[in-house]
């Protein structure tokens, strides 16, 4: 292992998921898994004993179901990013697990060249919300009759964002990468990143994920 190796610890209450992660992570050059864990409590408890980069949390546990157990995790004062494991049937529990801080979603079906990838992309700091998983929280909102206001301060600071800084909130919420929007506002991507670290800290949020849901809370993309 090296400095750059990317530590992983597995959440999941079925044995031949683990195993079947483990195998895939494992034979990947620059990511260990480090633990497993069989329900939430146990991940919560893991995290704070081996400080993984990412988690890979499956939502429906017992004890302590994936919500419960990433918010604990994100409330910490750990660094680990809990990347979330669904199935298209758990659509109503997307909102709820980014609200409590997961970075992002995976598909369990995921194939091994896009579990490494969307375990390297929560490593670096980004948020992973394909554009798929972007329509699933905007059918939630439209499904709420009064989708939750974002926290007060945010909201007071929303004022101090300039124009272009906006717009990047609005594609973040909507899925974008950097090189994407670069793309789509004909700059550079340093650019980007400047205006995103910009939102973040104007916004007092997180990461990436917190400023989507913050985008949504405050309406500023439109569900249906």
């Amino acid at each position: 292992m090296t400095d750059s190796t990317i530590r992983v610890l597995i959440a999941d209450d079925q044995m031949m998921v683990r195993e079947g992660f483990s195998v895939l992570l494992n034979a990947m050059p620059d990511i260990e898994v480090v633990g497993e864990a069989v329900n939430g409590r146990e991940a919560v408890a893991k995290v704070r004993e081996l400080s993984p980069d990412v988690v890979l949390m499956d939502i429906r546990m017992p004890e302590l179901n994936g919500i419960e157990a990433t918010r604990e995790i994100v409330a910490g004062d750990g660094t680990s990013k809990v990347l979330v494991l669904t199935t298209f049937d758990l659509d109503e529990y997307v909102y709820q697990a980014l609200r409590a801080g997961a970075a992002g979603f995976l598909l369990k079906d995921a194939s091994a060249r896009q579990l490494a990838e969307g375990v390297r992309v929560v490593a670096a700091g980004e948020a992973l919300l394909a554009p798929s998983v972007t329509r699933r929280l905007l059918k939630e909102f439209s499904r709420m009759s009064e989708p939750p206001r974002p926290p007060a301060a945010a909201q007071a600071a929303y004022g101090d964002l300039t124009e272009r800084e906006t717009e990047v909130l609005v594609l973040i919420a909507q899925g974008l990468s950097n090189a994407e929007m670069a793309e789509r506002l004909v700059v550079a991507e340093s650019t980007i990143k400047t205006h995103v670290s910009r939102v973040l800290v104007k916004l007092g949020l997180r990461d990436r994920t917190q400023a989507a849901v913050f985008a949504y809370e405050a309406r500023l993309v439109t569900p249906g």
